[in-house]
């Protein structure tokens, strides 16, 4: 369904009129200004974010069931209105409402240390760099290195890119301001590509306030990041596919596939088909965009289809086309359910669908008199800022994964306290793993490469041990997952930027429970090699 031809052509005319404004720089009061009218601008907001739990709610069903390939038109979910109340329990939202209640409780300038301190004590589910991150921060890791991938092997994946809507939203055509914020918070749960996953997202909310091309606002989304930067060059991939491909995005989702699909990090996906690496799942959002060409239902489908992270991704997308196009726009059948539930709180939050909207633009507000705008005669008077580059800072130089060793491999050497025992992976099939809970149990594996990750789950009964490198001693690990159920396929020792040789892990079991856990238990599953 194309978003009904009159309104938008109406909506489309009031973006040109208040759009409009002289060039400038974007330094303060003396600026260039342009102007949103406040209704417009609620309007937008509003889209933005019915966008987000619309696009999370419909792709949920076929989060990560469609690896390395595309999603079959007829494998789709049936949309029905009530499916969005979904998106009130999903982390996508509620990570990123609980930032925002951080800056509406401490102020435009809270410091990484703040939202590190908001993470550190939240208690909602996570996963991946979000939760490597939070776990980090109970151990005593500074929230400005939470994210690094000296702490969390996760630095590259997708959160804080999901998580980003909330900037992009309280800086419309400022993106400057927000790749500034995104420095702030991103670094709490990322690191490089895993950061220039949010300003991508920050700097088309920014664009997408004042305008109306779409594959503009993705250039304006590019124009945030370093183009030496891996992100940078996967999005500039895409636009030059989509120019070259302009009527086949699959042609297009394939050749992304053969030239991106090869470097995951994530100790879940790398050498597998499951990839959450922020720049592949950003290039599907970038793919959703360009060739739903502004419509609703065409994009929700291409951002979906390309698999992977297939809710968090349309939910990126959409939020995007949402405020370019405005609540009141947007299709009555997907934002039917809205109504109904606005006026309750998303979970972990004291924020509903009207409570969010509402401090968006009181933070939009007060980030605009900041950088010398403000409100007046019933507009938002908004500096004009020309996107600048971030800073590169990335971590591929550390090498890329090249093997994945199984415990059954004769690098890896037991004592007879470790168990052996298979499990059925639904990402990799029936796996050898080994685990002990007995003091003394040692475990030795030999690999040559420039980094490793050794691999194994986080869990409720978790225990510790002690880890020697090259015949060091390194640093003691526990595995308890801090929270009720146990995480997959996490990361049980990890060094990266080693010398290209042979190395040795030792780790030696304590025997001993951490923190709240229930046991003692240690698991390994086997070993990634970087090189």
């Amino acid at each position: 369904m194309r978003l009904p031809a009159l309104r938008t052509t109406i909506l489309l005319f009031l973006i040109a009129i208040v759009a409009c404004a002289p060039s400038g720089d974007s330094t303060g009061a003396s600026a260039g200004m342009r102007e949103i009218d406040l209704d417009i601008l609620r309007d937008k907001v509003r889209g933005g974010w019915a966008g987000q739990m619309i696009g999370v709610s419909y792709g949920a069903p076929t989060e990560f069931r469609y690896l390395e390939t595309l999603i079959p038109q007829a494998d789709l979910p049936e949309w029905t209105p009530e499916m969005v109340r979904g998106a009130l329990n999903q982390d996508d939202l509620y990570v990123e409402m609980t930032f925002a209640q951080v800056l509406d409780e401490v102020g435009l300038d809270a410091t990484a240390d703040d939202f590190g301190a908001m993470f550190r004590e939240a208690d909602y589910r996570l996963w991946h760099a979000n939760l490597s991150a939070r776990r980090a921060l109970r151990r005593g890791v500074p929230a400005t290195e939470s994210g690094t991938p000296k702490y969390n092997a996760h630095a590259n994946d997708i959160d804080f890119q999901i998580e980003a809507d909330f900037i992009g939203l309280m800086t419309p055509g400022m993106p400057n301001a927000g790749v500034e914020l995104c420095w702030r918070a991103g670094q709490v749960m990322n690191y490089g590509d895993g950061i220039y996953g949010g300003m991508f997202v920050t700097g088309m909310y920014s664009a997408a306030f004042f305008e109306t091309d779409v594959r503009a606002v993705v250039e304006a989304g590019l124009a945030t990041l370093p183009a030496e930067s891996p992100y940078a060059m996967v999005i500039s991939d895409v636009l030059a596919w989509h120019q070259e491909h302009p009527d086949d995005w699959e042609a297009v989702w394939q050749l992304i596939e053969d030239k991106w699909n090869d470097r995951e990090p994530c100790p879940a996906g790398a050498m597998r088909a499951f990839n959450i690496d922020a720049k592949l799942n950003g290039a599907y959002i970038a793919l959703g965009l360009l060739y739903g060409e502004g419509d609703f239902d065409r994009t929700l489908e291409v951002s979906t289809r390309a698999g992977q992270d297939s809710d968090c991704n349309p939910s990126n997308a959409l939020g995007v086309l949402g405020v370019m196009f405005g609540y009141e726009v947007l299709p009555a059948d997907w934002t039917g359910g809205i109504a109904a539930l606005a006026d309750e709180k998303f979970s972990y939050t004291e924020f509903s669908f009207n409570g969010i909207v509402d401090s968006t633009i009181e933070r939009a507000i007060a980030m605009a008199e900041r950088h010398g705008g403000g409100v007046g005669e019933g507009v938002l008077r908004v500096p004009i800022q020309e996107a600048e580059a971030a800073e590169l800072v990335v971590w591929d130089d550390y090498g890329s994964p090249v093997e994945r060793v199984g415990t059954d491999d004769a690098r890896f050497s037991f004592s007879e306290a470790w168990q052996r025992d298979v499990r059925q992976s639904w990402r990799a099939g029936d796996r050898p793993f080994r685990v002990s809970a007995a003091p003394g149990a040692e475990m030795t594996v030999t690999f040559e490469g420039t980094g490793g990750i050794l691999v194994g789950p986080w869990l409720p009964d978790g225990g510790m041990a002690d880890v020697y490198f090259d015949d060091e001693p390194m640093r003691t690990i526990d595995v308890y997952s801090d929270e009720e159920d146990a995480k997959g396929s996490e990361t049980v020792w990890h060094a990266f930027g080693l010398e290209d040789a042979s190395h040795t892990v030792r780790l030696v079991v304590r025997g001993e429970p951490y923190g709240e856990s229930t046991g003692a238990q240690v698991v390994i599953e086997d070993l990634v090699i970087f090189r």
